[in-house]
């Protein structure tokens, strides 16, 4: 991320064909508040450490707070992912978080299983 105007021109022109721009793994890493007032993102994902210690560390909870205030003041959808427990869905829920993944809603698998549930 070494030329942010030369990564946001092309992420525009990546737009401008219908394509949704995630920053994932957000709070943890190479996250950058900068980066994110300048890309044009759609969606902020809450990295999975951070959900892994929801329950047992107010830390975190405010940290996924902050990012899920974040996101919606900015006109961001925030997912979560690494969503194991009902616990964690429901704590997530209540800070104002609607969207998840993880395997609380289903495991890999082969496509063709995918395909029998879903069709």
């Amino acid at each position: 991320m070494e030329d942010v105007s030369d990564i946001s021109a092309k992420m525009s022109a990546l737009k401008e064909l219908g394509l949704g721009l995630v920053l994932d793994d957000f709070g943890t890493g190479y996250s950058s508040l900068s980066h994110l007032r300048r890309l044009p993102l759609d969606q902020l994902k809450i990295d999975r450490s951070l959900v892994r210690d929801l329950l047992f560390d107010q830390n975190s909870v405010a940290i996924a707070q902050t990012i899920i205030v974040l996101g919606q003041t900015m006109g961001l959808a925030v997912l979560a992912e690494g969503v194991e427990t009902a616990g964690q869905r429901d704590l997530l829920a209540g800070l104002g978080c609607h969207l998840y993944q993880g395997y609380l809603f289903g495991r890999p698998m082969p496509l063709e299983e995918f395909a029998r549930l879903v069709f």
